[in-house]
């Protein structure tokens, strides 16, 4: 037997000299599939970067013409909300409600007045006697 002097501590320096080469081997080692998945997301970054580019100005045109839609109303709401601000506008509930009391009675009326007389005439002599067969004419001058 051989009796090797040894070196107080070689055996740990050795090992962790041994364990840091097999990390670096193993990371070497995983470097092309980290490198792919890496470029794989940067296309997809660059993807949806296009994206979105395209999505911002359609949005932009989309604004521009709703600008101008916008601007063409303008007069037309100004106009409308002179009107709507017009205390008149208060009063047409109550305008509304005293039309349907007071004034549908009276034009129902009306319309079954001329269905009866529209009925009569349609009797033999009726529109003689009604004064609808004979024209008036101007009085002389």
């Amino acid at each position: 037997m051989e009796l090797v002097a040894k070196i107080p501590g070689l055996d740990l320096v050795t090992s962790s000299v041994l364990s840091v080469l097999q990390a670096q081997t193993a990371a070497l080692a995983a470097l092309p599939g980290a490198v792919a998945d890496l470029s794989a997301a940067v296309r997809n970054l660059s993807d949806a970067t296009a994206g979105a580019k395209e999505t911002v100005q359609t949005l932009n045109r989309l604004a521009t013409k709703m600008e101008g839609l916008v601007d063409e109303l303008t007069p037309g709401l100004h106009r409308v909300a002179e009107v709507l601000d017009d205390p008149v506008v208060s009063t047409l509930p109550e305008a509304m409600t005293r039309v349907q009391r007071d004034l549908l009675p009276v034009l129902r009326t009306i319309a079954e007045t001329n269905e009866r007389i529209a009925s009569l005439t349609s009797l033999p002599g009726a529109s003689t006697l009604l004064g609808l067969g004979r024209r008036v004419s101007p009085p002389a001058s």
